[in-house]
């Protein structure tokens, strides 16, 4: 095992799926931080889809046309231990995790 291992194997210490992210939609500007921290590869960046923008503040379709309405999406969520990586490396506090 290398050391990088050992140190996700330290930080993860929930049952996948335990502990999930929440993503503030209205705060994320996709900068993509939480997926090159997540040891597990629940993050992935895309494009907010329309149907989801009519729900967003104003704030938040602001910050969206201003970042090509990129943002964090989480297909592998199921995967997530809680290391809470995630929450840290967000520069705009979009990610919460919640008890699931």
């Amino acid at each position: 095992m290398n050391d990088q291992t050992s140190q996700q194997n330290k930080v993860c210490k929930h049952e996948a799926g335990a502990i999930v992210p929440v993503i503030n939609r209205n705060k994320c500007e996709g900068k993509a931080d939480c997926e090159v921290v997540c040891p597990k590869d629940v993050f992935i960046m895309d494009i907010l889809p329309k149907s989801e923008r009519s729900t967003l503040s104003l704030i938040g379709k602001l910050k969206g046309m201003a970042h090509g309405w990129q943002q964090a999406f989480m297909p592998n969520i199921d995967a997530c231990e809680g290391c809470g990586l995630c929450v840290s490396a967000c520069p705009e506090n979009a990610i919460t995790l919640k008890k699931r």
